[in-house]
């Protein structure tokens, strides 16, 4: 499973993208639980946490909106974590 992070996401996250292994059966909420499991270092000045950055975000899965944090996922997947953006 691959994790791609965007914007602020990648800021608080201190990386651009990390992989997870997944066992059958795990979810989109699976997932999110194992990213905040990570110890990260502090994000940078006036960038928020990355727990408040996941509760607020969207999610592609394999590049299709999902919002049901439920969802299966497979080792093969990508998921991008899309923080919301100011501006158009």
């Amino acid at each position: 499973m691959n994790v791609r992070y965007f914007a602020a996401a990648r800021a608080a996250a201190g990386v651009d993208e990390e992989r997870y292994e997944l066992s059958a059966g795990d979810t989109l909420a699976t997932l999110l639980e194992a990213i905040l499991a990570v110890e990260r270092p502090e994000p940078p000045a006036g960038t928020p946490p990355l727990p408040r950055i996941l509760s607020r975000s969207s999610f592609l899965l394999n590049e299709v909106a999902v919002r049901d944090r439920s969802a299966a996922l497979k080792p093969d997947d990508v998921v991008d974590v899309l923080p919301p953006f100011a501006g158009g």
